[in-house]
């Protein structure tokens, strides 16, 4: 797998799973921008640890003047932008041990917003602000991070509202912008990271976001046929679904 030239934006990068996205594709060659709210000094060092070029920006991906100067930002300094990885979001994390947030009936709607403006509104917006770059360099890969949920993981509704209006929203974007050679996938890492297991069993079988390998930089590589489609990791390999509605 070669990266070399690319351009790879990663959104939620300064650590946890878009950490380690964010060092894959620079192990790959590809240069980096990386844009998130908290630090990013660690991940910046280790990118450039591997003699690969890394840009990285704070962006509130909730506000869409910063979205937008985050992308410019990427636009000045290479150029282009060939991949779009929206991993920044906000997570619930139960079978590590996090607390379960709070049911429909106790929960705040400011809550309830900021889930929904962080994992669907934030992914929106980097796209809005990344597809006409990949519509004027000729197409692009975006990576987004949707899924269908279990409705029986309580506490977790926003969350799992979140990511299945992620995946049907990919579904509507493949279609949209299919001519223009930009593909688009709704993935998720699977049980890799989080597994089965109660938090105890957790920590001790699953090392962590290392677990999905390069199979991100193996999604940026899938080509027009796949766009639209759920992409899960499944034992470290790609595992690829067609959705219903899904363009063809």
């Amino acid at each position: 797998m070669s990266m070399n030239g690319k351009v790879v934006v990663v959104t939620g990068g300064a650590m946890g799973i878009g950490r380690h996205i964010a060092k894959t594709f620079a192990q790959a060659g590809a240069k980096v921008a990386i844009a998130d709210i908290a630090s990013m000094d660690e991940v910046a060092d280790e990118i450039r640890a591997l003699k690969a070029e890394v840009l990285p920006v704070r962006c509130d991906i909730r506000l869409e003047h910063e979205v937008k100067a985050m992308v410019d930002h990427a636009i000045r300094r290479f150029g282009r932008i060939d991949v779009l990885v929206n991993n920044a979001g906000v997570v619930t994390h139960f079978q590590w041990g996090n607390p379960r947030w709070p049911l429909i009936k106790d929960q705040d709607k400011s809550f309830w917003d900021n889930v929904l403006n962080t994992n669907l509104n934030g992914t929106f917006l980097c796209c809005k602000h990344v597809i006409p770059h990949m519509e004027r360099q000729g197409g692009g890969h975006i990576i987004n991070f949707g899924q269908s949920g279990h409705a029986n993981s309580i506490g977790a509704c926003v969350y799992g509202v979140s990511k299945a209006a992620i995946q049907k929203f990919s579904q509507y974007i493949a279609s949209e912008v299919k001519d223009q050679k930009i593909v688009v996938l709704s993935m998720s890492p699977g049980t890799a990271i989080v597994g089965e297991y109660g938090p105890d069993q957790a920590r001790e079988r699953l090392p962590g976001p290392e677990v999905v390998g390069s199979t991100f930089v193996e999604a940026a590589e899938l080509g027009m046929e796949h766009s639209g489609k759920q992409v899960t990791v499944r034992n470290g390999k790609l595992k690829i679904d067609v959705l219903p509605g899904s363009p063809e």
